[in-house]
């Protein structure tokens, strides 16, 4: 059994780190834009946060096999598993995802604080997470 295999299994995205860190970068810079109102700013910065979390994923995790119908695991669990060093990040951002589905639904569920906050969080969480994966990129495609 080689390291590769002690990974854990988990359904990850189709798309490679290097796509989904830009992405995030993407989806902040979207965020941070004036014109946004506070709950799209809010929900743009969990999701930039979120593809974040799917390239720490798409590194560290293996992919699973093909399962009957399960119940869809959160991402916040799943990197909890795999990256336990980012155990507080994962549970800061799970504890805000009922806020982002919310302001997605376009309820006033934020303030112009949170948004502002939370893409601050959401920034600081990336460059965290790019000073993980370049290591991770070797181990995940060797």
């Amino acid at each position: 059994m080689t390291a590769l295999d002690t990974r854990p299994a988990v359904r990850t995205s189709s798309l490679p780190a290097s796509t989904l860190l830009a992405l995030a970068h993407r989806g902040l810079l979207e965020a941070g834009s004036p014109e946004q109102h506070p709950t799209e700013r809010y929900a743009l910065a969990h999701l930039a946060a979120l593809r974040a979390a799917a390239a720490v994923l798409a590194c560290r995790a293996r992919p699973a096999p093909p399962a009957r119908r399960s119940r869809p695991t959160s991402a916040w669990v799943l990197l909890t598993q795999v990256a336990p060093e980012l155990g507080e990040w994962a549970a800061f951002f799970a504890a805000g995802a009922r806020k982002r589905a919310a302001a997605e639904a376009g309820l006033p569920a934020v303030t112009t604080r949170e948004a502002d906050d939370l893409l601050r969080d959401a920034a600081a969480f990336l460059a965290v997470v790019e000073a993980l994966v370049p290591g991770q990129l070797l181990l995940a495609s060797g």
